[in-house]
């Protein structure tokens, strides 16, 4: 059995953080959102890997991951030139996945206990293509599956205006090599995109065998900020406390806090967990890290104050205010003016938000 992760896409509601690099390589508890999705299908025993890559940077995405040896897998790389469709973009793994069954994994996906359990069913059972499906909110925001009376799959349909239930897909799709006959059928949909829901609704109709399963505790499409800072919280509230590299004073530290090698707790900092400090970051004296917050690699954490927030690598804060539910890239520095008339100097990107 074989992996697919698409890793495409230009992440138009996360800039200007996508404006430097694919959104699926933003940290969640300082690891690429997308490295969760390899190590699920890893876990699982898929090995041989296919990332379709496309949209921005996406030497940065060959440049983590390498041939994928270091993540115990094969990876091999598939451009999409324009991001038109999930669909579209499994399509064009067609030679890489030969006769064999597979899986499609959003990069942009978490769930909570994986699929193992599930790639196991999909080896089982004599299904063409089977979808998982998560209970939520605001269906209308995804693809949405339609049901019989008896519970069996009907029909699905992306981004319905009025939902037929609150079931979406979650974006992990356990395919046949069928799938690349429906895709071929495909005209663009009315958002310009080829939709697996289509691809699947084609096969349905065709009399293929298209099953489903409901998973357990969440899934998590990591599309907007607010998204990424709730996986945030998810993953932390799973992580087990882990001291490696130096704090100076045990007070510094209450609840779960994982400190990595090399970092450095300075004598009265306070770390409150769930918290993560990477590899290499010093937490100065008087500084404050909340609940829910992630700090990346070589991190200097001079002054203030932080909650409910994921600081990426090589950063600089040095303020003498509070950050809460914030996202900030790598090589950011925050700083306090500390001369000169009080004021706020502000460099922002395109498409930026600003609460002040």
């Amino acid at each position: 059995m074989k992996g697919v992760i698409l890793h495409g896409g230009h992440g138009t509601r996360l800039r200007p953080l996508t404006h430097t690099g694919p959104k699926q390589l933003i940290p969640i508890a300082n690891k690429p959102v997308s490295q969760y999705a390899l190590e699920d299908l890893r876990d699982s025993g898929i090995e041989d890997i296919a990332m379709v890559i496309g949209g921005i940077l996406p030497e940065k995405v060959k440049q983590y991951y390498q041939n994928g040896q270091e993540f115990g897998v094969r990876i091999t790389y598939v451009e999409q030139d324009r991001p038109i469709g999930i669909a579209h973009a499994v399509g064009l793994t067609e030679s890489f996945v030969g006769d064999s069954p597979f899986v499609v994994y959003l990069g942009d996906n978490l769930l909570k206990g994986g699929i193992s359990s599930f790639v196991k069913e999909f080896r089982k059972d004599d299904y063409d293509a089977m979808v998982l499906l998560c209970e939520v909110q605001e269906p209308q925001r995804f693809g949405v599956a339609e049901f019989s009376k008896d519970g069996k799959l009907m029909r699905l349909v992306e981004k319905p205006r009025e939902p037929p239930s609150n079931y979406a897909l979650t974006g992990i799709y356990f395919l046949t090599p069928a799938i690349f006959g429906a895709v071929r059928q495909l005209v663009p949909s009315w958002r310009g995109e080829l939709e697996i829901t289509e691809a699947l609704q084609f096969l349905m109709e065709k009399g293929y065998s298209v099953g489903y399963r409901l998973v357990e505790g969440w899934w998590k499409d990591t599309g907007t900020v607010e998204d990424i800072l709730e996986a945030n919280r998810l993953v932390l509230d799973d992580s087990e406390p882990s001291i490696i590299g130096t704090v100076e004073d045990k007070e510094c530290i209450q609840g779960r806090v994982s400190v990595a090698k090399d970092a450095v707790i300075k004598k009265g900092a306070l770390i409150r967990g769930p918290a993560l400090i990477g590899e290499g970051s010093k937490i100065e004296e008087g500084v404050y890290i909340g609940p829910y917050t992630s700090v990346g690699r070589n991190v200097t954490f001079k002054r203030g104050e932080i909650e409910n927030s994921i600081i990426m690598d090589d950063c600089l804060v040095n303020i003498n205010e509070k950050l809460v539910d914030s996202l900030v890239g790598p090589n950011t520095r925050i700083v306090t003016n500390m001369r000169g008339p009080k004021g706020r100097k502000l460099i922002v990107g395109e498409s930026s938000k600003i609460v002040l």
